[in-house]
């Protein structure tokens, strides 16, 4: 990678990375959360870059979570010993664990389903164990055992606790309805709701004499603003590394904190319609709108830099956005041929599309020159 490349000798779509925003987005949460006295697991689903996963624990002890295999055995490779797999496993991919857990990584698995506990005691054979985390639904209606009944809680943990090579390492959710909230009341009542799933089943436990040593909350929005975290013994956040509109607009970070943008050039000028297109379309931006759900106008994506975030891909084909705006657009200063850049709805899927991090530094020269490639890994 020569010093010498700017963004302008990229090709288009480009995935950039700003290196200072990211710095200022992992030092804010790591100093939140140890201020709070709470182990930080970060979810490195969104960055999967092992570069961006060094920062991020870099003062830390290292814990890690992953959404695929694929993640796992990357990060273990890359030095990752202590690594959560934070989707429900089957049995049939009880074999890649055991794969990784004999190289030396502490990689844990997560369960809601009484059967699956069955399939992890009988797998633990010949020596090979497991580390696994119960699942509670604290909210989000996504997985995990309902609260506040928790059906079957005291089933799971039995079987995994009696069972020879089974360690139950803890409970954990994920809040994702925190992602549905824009005020710091409603997320920090949201919050509220994640403790108090996670921490009931981890003291229904240990009523039962059932050990549970971690309580593991996650979501960016309720680690930052959350108001109590009493028992809880870690949290998961991940897209903070990065951020997007959609944290934005919920209130976990401000306009100046997205650290991910997509580079684009403009194909195409339509002053008949009010828009121009880029070369940036639904594969390259993702069609989530998850940030619409507050700020309708944001489309598929704001430009940046432009005023207000006047600007907006308003619908975008496979490979082509469609840029427009309620005033009209300045075509003399955006002509054919030129870049821009367009912030993601959600970070974490629009970088899917993407096998490497063109790195800017804002803090260094505006963020026009690239600095560094990291890479990623995609797929299952």
């Amino acid at each position: 990678m020569t010093s010498h490349q700017t963004i302008d000798d990229l090709p288009t779509p480009a995935l950039i990375l700003d290196r200072a925003i990211l710095r200022r987005n992992i030092k804010r949460m790591s100093e939140r959360l140890r201020n709070a006295g709470v182990m930080l697991r970060p979810h490195l689903k969104t960055a999967k870059s092992v570069q961006v996963g060094r920062m991020a624990v870099e003062g830390h002890d290292g814990r890690i979570t992953v959404s695929t295999l694929a993640e796992a055995r990357y990060f273990a490779n890359g030095g990752f010993k202590d690594i959560l797999y934070g989707v429900g496993v089957v049995p049939s991919k009880l074999a890649a664990v055991t794969e990784l857990r004999r190289q030396g990584v502490n990689l844990h698995v997560v369960t809601d389903n009484l059967a699956v506990a069955h399939a992890i005691a009988a797998a633990a054979i010949n020596g090979d164990t497991f580390s696994v985390f119960i699942e509670i639904d604290s909210g989000g209606g996504r997985a995990g055992l309902p609260f506040p009944a928790l059906p079957g809680l005291l089933d799971i943990g039995r079987v995994l606790h009696k069972a020879p090579g089974v360690e139950l390492a803890g409970v954990m959710t994920h809040a994702g309805h925190s992602y549905h909230q824009s005020t710091a009341d409603g997320i920090a009542a949201v919050a509220e709701q994640e403790r108090l799933a996670i921490v009931t089943a981890a003291e229904k436990l240990r009523a039962a004499g059932i050990p549970c040593p971690i309580v593991s909350g996650g979501s960016t929005p309720t680690a930052l603003l959350s108001r109590d975290f009493t028992g809880i013994t870690e949290m998961r956040p991940g897209v903070y590394v990065f951020n997007d509109l959609d944290q934005e607009f919920i209130g976990s970070c401000g306009a100046g904190d997205i650290a991910l943008s997509v580079l684009a050039s403009v194909i195409g000028h339509y002053p008949h319609r009010n828009q121009l297109l880029i070369d940036a379309g639904a594969l390259a931006l993702s069609k989530d709108i998850s940030a619409q759900e507050f700020q309708p106008k944001v489309g598929y994506g704001t430009i940046a830099h432009a005023p207000a975030r006047a600007m907006a891909v308003v619908d975008c084909s496979q490979e082509h956005g469609f840029v427009g705006a309620e005033d009209p657009l300045p075509y003399g200063n955006l002509p054919i041929g030129s870049r821009l850049r367009v912030l993601p709805n959600h970070a974490c899927i629009t970088a899917a599309a993407y096998d490497r991090y063109y790195v800017v530094d804002s803090d260094l020269d505006g963020g026009k020159s690239v600095v560094d490639v990291y890479d990623r890994i995609n797929g299952w």
